[in-house]
């Protein structure tokens, strides 16, 4: 066998191997949702349900009774709620002022950046406490609105800097044809800037929803009631005092992880090339 052809053997062996360690938690999610209870607690462990059980799912969707059913669903709709405007939010920043960076010139502008990125990369912990004294005083808590403005606070620094680096790729000289043609700069932007950047902002749009949409810690710190609880919280609420339903888990795990997966399928095209282009700079 050739060196190349060993080469390829081992490229696709290892991409076997990689796509299996990451896709094993993912699986066995799955399959502890369809278990009995009495199957995930027997030993040995019995990797394939028999009989598969989906009563959980019927339960999370249609039960009426069940505290955890209940609050379930409404944490559902809050949770796409928070996310979907967060993104717009995030987005409608996140461009105009990525292209304010990448293209005017200004004293402090790397800095003022670097200030922004050092936001996103500061742990969520730190913030909790002045955030929940601010959100107190404005009457935010366990309310979607104040969700909203935390969550803005963590997207909209990562998609800024995404973003900014992203429209550096991107000619200034298409630009200058348009001024020379008669448009502004903002019509540049949205008539040539924004075209020419579809990739990137798909890509950066589609990370905002997942940060937004798996945020914990401040769900948690500001959120306690059925008004305003998102679905990671409501999840990690299906523990009881004595005992825990672990396939119930698993069914609110296997919910919650299918509007991503489903966006990401419907979106991957753009997503994968907004990552590619971003990188070729």
């Amino acid at each position: 066998m050739r060196p190349k052809r060993i080469t390829q053997v081992l490229l696709y062996v290892a991409a076997i191997a990689v796509a299996i360690f990451m896709l094993a938690p993912f699986v066995w999610l799955l399959l502890a949702s369809i278990h009995t209870q009495a199957d995930l607690v027997t030993l040995p462990l019995r990797w394939w349900p028999s009989p598969v059980y989906l009563q959980r799912y019927l339960l999370l969707f249609t039960d009426q009774t069940n505290t955890n059913a209940v609050e379930f669903r409404a944490a559902l709709g809050n949770s796409l709620i928070v996310a979907s405007v967060v993104v717009v939010i995030s987005m409608i920043v996140g461009i105009f002022g990525a292209y304010a960076f990448s293209r005017m010139r200004f004293k402090g502008r790397r800095g003022i950046l670097m200030a922004f990125l050092f936001t996103y990369i500061l742990p969520q912990i730190a913030l909790v406490v002045p955030l929940f004294a601010t959100l107190n005083s404005l009457n935010l808590l366990n309310k979607k609105t104040g969700l909203i403005i935390v969550d803005c606070s963590l997207v909209v620094p990562f998609v800024l800097w995404i973003l900014s680096n992203f429209f550096l790729t991107i000619p200034p000289e298409l630009e200058e044809s348009a001024w020379i043609d008669g448009a502004s700069r903002v019509g540049a932007l949205f008539r040539i800037v924004l075209p020419s950047a579809g990739p990137g902002i798909f890509a950066a749009g589609m990370f905002a929803f997942l940060l937004a949409w798996d945020e914990f810690m401040y769900a948690l710190s500001f959120a306690h009631t059925n008004v305003a609880k998102t679905l990671p919280v409501a999840i990690a609420e299906f523990s009881a005092q004595h005992s825990t339903d672990f396939g119930l888990v698993a069914a609110g795990g296997v919910i919650a992880a299918l509007p991503p997966v489903i966006l990401a399928i419907i979106f991957q095209r753009y997503v994968v090339s907004g990552l590619v282009s971003g990188a070729v700079k």
